[in-house]
């Protein structure tokens, strides 16, 4: 079973022409922590006692929170998670992230800062796995249809 952890050059490219003229991007983040975290080439960031996944993931959030609300971004929702409801039962999420973002130029401004390419490597380090799904609003209502 492959695992996601980081977007490929392509699906970037895509994600940047597909998003431009579209506004707000929600992001939603469906996460997978490891059990112990794993700073393997990571050794300017790892901390001195060894951490869970989750909180090496905790230590992203608190690093790049600032940058993330300075770009104009929004954290709309962060909880725990585990089976679907309507879902393949293979598939479990420990976590749930949702973001809202003013742009894909101010989404690609914040990826590039230093805040967050400076902490990335907590987030490499806690996930074993991830989706990340863009979305834009609809502009018409389901009952408008």
């Amino acid at each position: 079973m492959s695992k996601y952890i980081n977007a490929t050059e392509v699906a970037g490219k895509e994600f940047y022409l597909d998003f431009l003229q579209k506004g707000k991007i929600v992001m939603l983040n469906l996460l997978k922590f490891r059990q112990k975290a794993d700073y393997t080439d990571l050794e300017q960031i790892k901390p001195e006692e060894e951490v869970s996944g989750e909180k090496a993931y905790e230590l992203y959030m608190k690093s790049t929170l600032p940058e993330l609300k300075k770009s104009g971004s929004r954290i709309i929702y962060y909880g725990k998670s585990n089976d679907f409801l309507i879902g393949p039962e293979s598939e479990k999420w420990n976590a749930v992230l949702i973001v809202e973002h003013e742009s894909v130029l101010k989404f690609m401004e914040f990826s590039k800062s230093n805040a967050y390419l400076n902490n990335v490597g907590h987030r490499t380090a806690g996930l074993e796995d991830s989706r990340l799904l863009p979305t834009s609003e609809i502009k018409t209502t389901p009952n408008s249809v």
